[in-house]
């Protein structure tokens, strides 16, 4: 059997400047907070409400851990919790422009990521049932996801 992607939504994800906590026992921690932002797609539509966000381990190889955690407001005013881990990583002079908040061209870096959903809406149960792949792109003042979900 093999597997297809099959495009769901795209998130534009709006954030305030990182707070930094230096250099903790697991690495560079930063916390990014989740003010806002829009979905828009062929099966989900509404909103990121702000109160979310992004904690992240700046590892020793330059690598970045991703654990997000916001809420979707989709159309209907259903509900959606995600929580989204993934990995973003590039040279070493790419990275320092992406932690200093500059445009990078997308095809410069790897960011990836695997969003996890939970709801109690009946219309959108399928996000609970299904695994999704997901691209990122770091702008300087918003993070946009693809999604896609395996099929």
């Amino acid at each position: 059997m093999s597997l297809a992607l099959d495009f769901v939504f795209h998130l534009r994800v709006e954030v305030a400047a990182a707070l930094e906590l230096g250099e903790t026992q697991q690495g560079r921690r930063r916390i990014i907070p989740i003010i806002g932002g829009t979905v828009e797609g062929p099966r989900l539509a509404g909103r990121v409400l702000p109160g979310g966000a992004d904690w992240q381990i700046i590892r020793g190889d330059g690598c970045a851990e991703l654990e997000a955690r916001y809420t979707i407001e989709a159309e209907d005013g259903a509900l959606i919790a995600v929580a989204n881990r993934g990995l973003r990583h590039a040279p070493p002079e790419i990275v320092a422009k992406l932690l200093a908040g500059e445009p990078v061209d997308p095809a410069a870096y790897y960011f990836r990521c695997t969003p996890v959903f939970e709801t109690a809406a009946p219309a959108h149960r399928w996000l609970t049932r299904t695994v999704f792949a997901a691209t990122g792109e770091r702008r300087p003042d918003l993070v946009e996801i693809s999604v896609y979900a395996l099929l």
